[in-house]
């Protein structure tokens, strides 16, 4: 026999990570050229950095956190004092880095019990994970720096709504911008919110309103104060001169990173070519078919920001449930956007044959695996299932060398080994995909073998 037979031939195996090279497959679909930050925007490594050196604290209380409060209990305070005399540490700082561990997803609570996030798991070795947990900080900077006790928090919330549009005017501005222009575009910015919201005309107003309570002072100065110290508190800005309106507000390299990474997402929504934002569930994650995955979550998060969580975690499912199998891997991808909201949901329809090994992966990274060996989750036969269902929708969206290249990732070590479990866990495209990769495979043998295994599964033979 020669090196040519079937049987003989080896997959290249990917040991431990039997399902990210499937992901790959699909997640390259296209490709458009990436946005180039503004000059003089550091590079992501050194970005990275600064952001490390920002948080240290917080990564050095979130790993105690992981090793001390993993059998339960969150942060009480016999916690918060134990922490205090390991770290060094004053209760207020314990809180406080407490609570940005868990909003940068360093620290994940699970069932009461403290345990690292993947985030955390991933610090010293990933930039990116570093970037993306500095940035969901950077956006609950509300949360991190509560605003000042007795403010209406009709007022506060108006405040958090406005600030994008004064860090994008800092932004834009490449350079200090004064406290008092910053105060003037707030005002603005309030009044257009208030605009938006209202439903009673100007001037007019219902006979059973009761006049409204004469209000001393205006509370946006201060207002505007809390917030430019709750984003200096994460690192987006720094302050410069004398409190008050002659004060400059200045961004930092990487606040300046993200609000120009914001701003990117925006334009990347709002030139949507298929309006994915007004769109059902499955037409949206069509829409997202051909964009990279940067691109793509920008596209999920914009969706699902327009629509009430519940809702939208169901029509995700729901369009996971179709036969079109890349629309099913896509809403899972759209699902990670979700987070913890999604996980109940989720969770429910691990029981569901077609979404199980789906589900199984996202429950796995959202309880912190890391994604590279979350697939040791699943099951031999589960992971085959997942092989197919992934080659369908390679077969059926992608090109013929990413359907041989597709061959990598399956867990089997030989192609009739991969052939004969193929065809016991009777996934629904079996043939289909099976007759694609005949077709795609350039060695004549294999793809010999592989035709007679498609025709044996659609005659029913063994």
């Amino acid at each position: 026999m020669t090196s040519r037979t079937p049987r003989d031939s080896r997959l290249r195996l990917v040991p431990r990570q039997p399902i990210a090279a499937a992901r790959r497959a699909v997640a390259n679909r296209g490709s458009r050229p990436a946005p180039r930050p503004p000059a003089g925007t550091p590079a992501r490594p050194e970005l990275a950095r600064q952001a490390r050196a920002g948080l240290a604290g917080t990564v050095r209380l979130a790993r105690w956190a992981a090793d001390e409060c993993a059998r339960g209990g969150g942060l009480c305070d016999e916690t918060v004092d134990r922490a205090a005399a390991a770290l060094g540490l004053t209760t207020g700082q314990v809180r406080s880095d407490w609570d940005r561990a868990r909003l940068a997803g360093l620290l994940e609570l699970h069932d009461g019990a403290a345990r690292p996030g993947w985030r955390l798991q991933a610090w010293d070795r990933d930039d990116s994970a570093v970037l993306r947990g500095w940035v969901a900080l950077f956006d609950a900077w509300s949360l991190a720096h509560p605003e000042p006790a007795g403010t209406d928090p009709t007022l506060a919330a108006e405040v958090v709504e406005a600030a994008p549009q004064l860090l994008s005017v800092m932004h834009l501005s490449a350079g200090p911008v004064s406290v008092a222009m910053l105060l003037d575009l707030l005002q603005q910015r309030v009044a257009e919110i208030r605009a938006e919201r209202c439903e009673v005309p100007y001037g007019t107003q219902p006979a059973t309103t009761p006049a409204p309570a004469p209000v001393t002072g205006d509370p946006l100065p201060e207002l505007l104060d809390w917030a430019l110290r709750g984003l200096a508190s994460v690192g987006a800005l720094v302050m410069r001169g004398d409190a008050g309106p002659r004060a400059e507000a200045l961004l930092t390299p990487l606040g300046n990173w993200a609000v120009w990474v914001k701003l990117e997402q925006i334009c990347v929504a709002a030139q949507s070519p298929a309006g994915n934002i007004e769109l059902s569930a499955e037409a949206m994650l069509r829409g997202c078919a051909d964009l990279t995955p940067g691109p793509a979550r920008a596209e999920y998060r914009a969706w699902l920001a327009a629509r009430p969580v519940r809702s939208a975690v169901a029509e995700l499912l729901d369009a996971a449930r179709a036969d079109d199998a890349m629309v099913r891997g896509l809403a899972f991808e759209a699902l990670r956007a979700v987070g913890a909201p999604a996980e109940p949901a989720v969770r429910a329809v691990a029981l569901e044959p077609v979404l199980r090994p789906y589900a199984l992966l996202w429950l796995a990274e959202h309880e912190g695996h890391d994604p590279e060996e979350a697939a040791e989750v699943l099951t031999r036969e589960e992971a085959t299932w997942l092989w197919v269902d992934t080659a369908a929708a390679v077969a059926d969206h992608g090109e013929s060398r990413l359907l041989v290249r597709h061959l990598d990732s399956a867990v089997q070590g030989t192609v009739p080994g991969l052939l004969e479990e193929v065809r016991a866990v009777g996934h629904p495209r079996t043939v289909q995909v099976l007759v694609a990769l005949a077709a795609a495979h350039p060695d004549p043998a294999l793809a010999k073998a592989v035709r007679r295994a498609a025709f044996q599964v659609h005659r029913g033979g063994a």
